[in-house]
């Protein structure tokens, strides 16, 4: 071999030989670019090379990471994730069957029209849903029962693709469910700090399904909607002073002062009687402690799920105390009644259509004409 020759030779070798290293290199590499997100704090997300890495903080430790999972196109080749230091759960993008635990995320994946994943649900007493309610009909969507503790042989007879469940602080976890080895997505988004943050889950929620055009699109709507209808309540020209709920169980639980619902009272004008509450859950109080504190509340909001219409009559006969309240006796409460509209299924992910009915509750003159969606007058 000449000495050109070889020089070309050993020049080739190295070109080639760097050339795979820089491919190596790109093949292997975990290098991840955050996509931010405008609202949510308990979510953040990352874009890799062909996949997602979504990071769920534990609400009740924000030093720790709740779950991490690696969003994969069921079409892709696996890429190299050696360098991940972290633990993590890998999921095949589209889910194309899943089991889901609530009504509220029925109702979402329902509105991304990908309503004919769900495979199986909890509480289908909760559910009002005609999409699912014909699939339990029909057999198409099986029965896993209670959520707090499903029926393990329903869902491995249906072996859905993932499981959307509901964490709960000091919950132990999800017992026998964890060990089938089919991913759980913790659907933690209620315990986001705002309305429009948990509204903002929408987009995890949305490329799991393969719908994030869907989501893109109704989010944006509901943040218009929202800061427009926020933007008009502080316009307005007192905040009364506001009661939400009821006894339940012997405890009455308001929402905390950095809850989802706390901020939105806020937003909508109100004079929240426990805004003080730390937390973004709810607080359990005693009934005698709720009344030092509303007593003279302007308004009180109550929700209740039951076989005929509440009235005055009958709140004074479930707990004659009620009647203390000047909501009461001046005849301010509103009701929503759960058992007749999708309240639950479509408020989380619908602000912007509850802070509609607080202003015209609160602040009729702002919004005048319109017909609260959730809540009416009680009646006698």
């Amino acid at each position: 071999m000449s000495i050109k020759q070889y020089t070309f030779y050993s020049l080739f070798v190295a070109f080639s030989l760097l050339f795979t290293s820089c491919n190596e290199s790109r093949k292997t590499s975990a290098a991840l670019t955050p996509e931010p997100l405008r609202y949510a704090t308990n979510l953040t997300c990352e874009r890799g090379d062909g996949f997602s890495v979504w990071t769920l903080r534990d609400p009740w430790d924000t030093t720790a990471v709740l779950h991490r999972y690696i969003l994969l196109s069921d079409t892709a080749g696996q890429p190299d994730l050696s360098d991940f230091k972290f633990q993590y759960s890998i999921v095949k993008v589209p889910v194309r069957s899943a089991g889901v635990a609530t009504a509220v995320h029925c109702g979402l994946l329902d509105e991304l029209g990908v309503a004919s994943a769900i495979a199986g649900v909890c509480e289908k007493q909760y559910i009002d849903l005609p999409s699912v309610t014909e699939g339990l009909a029909s057999g198409r969507i099986a029965d896993f029962g209670n959520g707090m503790n499903p029926t393990i042989e329903h869902i491995m007879d249906v072996k859905p693709d993932v499981l959307l469940l509901t964490p709960f602080e000091h919950s132990g976890g999800y017992g026998r469910v964890e060990r089938l080895g089919i991913p759980i997505i913790e659907c933690a988004e209620y315990m986001e700090v705002s309305p429009l943050a948990r509204a903002e889950w929408i987009r995890f929620y949305a490329e799991l399904f393969g719908a994030e055009e869907r989501a893109d699109s109704l989010f944006r709507a509901v943040e218009h909607n929202y800061l427009t209808l926020k933007a008009k309540a502080a316009k307005a020209a007192k905040r009364p002073r506001l009661l939400t709920e009821m006894l339940y169980g012997g405890q009455w639980f308001v929402p905390a002062g950095q809850s989802t619902m706390g901020i939105m009272f806020a937003d909508a004008g109100a004079d929240y009687a426990f805004s003080h509450l730390k937390g973004s859950g709810s607080t359990a109080l005693t009934f005698e402690s709720v009344l030092d504190e509303a007593e003279n509340a302007d308004l009180w909001l109550i929700k209740y799920n039951g076989t005929a219409p509440l009235t005055y009559r009958q709140l004074a006969a479930d707990y004659q105390p009620y009647t203390h309240f000047r909501a009461f006796s001046e005849r301010h409460i509103w009701a929503c009644d759960l058992a007749h509209n999708h309240f639950y299924e479509q408020t989380p992910f619908h602000p912007d259509l509850l802070l509609f009915d607080l202003i015209a509750i609160l602040h009729p003159e702002l919004v005048d004409g319109y017909e609260p969606r959730y809540y009416a007058p009680l009646m006698e």
